[in-house]
């Protein structure tokens, strides 16, 4: 497989995850951000750990969706993540969810 080949084969896929995308997340009311991954969920909950001098966030997601074009299941029951790295929470509003624009909500 040439290096042209693997572009292209990516590119593929990343559109068809957007798509994916695009048609999941009127299901679902929560974006979450870490520094790894971009979920959808229905619910969601971050605890701040503080063992001795190191704080980290745990968070908690129920019915989510995970943005990752090499899973090739994305829904997932049940989510936990621990990470040292910011967080972002956002509820969605049903307005935020208009697609028409072409773009992703997101940067990336």
């Amino acid at each position: 497989m040439s290096a042209e080949d693997l572009e292209k084969y990516e590119a593929e896929a990343e559109l068809q995850l957007y798509r994916e995308y695009r048609d999941v997340v009127g299901l679902f009311a929560y974006v979450v951000e870490t520094e790894r991954r971009f979920y959808l969920a229905n619910s969601v909950e971050v605890h701040v750990r503080n063992p001795g001098n190191d704080s980290y966030f745990e968070v908690v997601m129920g019915d989510a969706w995970v943005w990752d074009m090499y899973r090739p299941a994305r829904f997932v029951k049940n989510v936990r993540v621990m990470t040292y790295k910011d967080v972002n929470v956002e509820e969605l509003a049903k307005s935020d969810l208009d697609l028409s624009s072409g773009r992703p909500p997101f940067p990336g």
